[in-house]
């Protein structure tokens, strides 16, 4: 047996190299490029009617301009250090 949904659940996701944030929620689906507020969203009412009533729900969301890309916010910095913070020695280096 099933467990219901009953309240929102999230999970992050790669496509294609890109992070993405999927909502699961009573009301519908919703797909948002991690680091962004706004995104696609398709109810599970126009998902369950058919092909019809789905294309016409996710072209009047793309038809809004939004972004799903995600945020540079959330982009690997180049320069990002590994290990050991700056003017800190690791745990192994100050018992030697």
């Amino acid at each position: 047996m099933a467990t219901k949904l009953e309240k929102t659940l999230k999970r992050e996701i790669s496509i294609n190299g890109k992070s993405f944030v999927v909502s699961l929620s009573p009301e519908g689906l919703r797909l948002v490029g991690k680091g962004r507020r706004k995104g696609l969203e398709l109810s599970w009412s126009d998902l369950a009617s058919g092909d019809a009533a789905l294309a016409t729900a996710l072209n009047a969301s793309v038809a809004q301009g939004l972004v799903l890309e995600p945020s540079r916010n959330n982009l690997p910095h180049p320069r990002k250090r590994q290990g050991a913070r700056h003017g800190r020695r690791s745990r192994e280096a100050r018992q030697t």
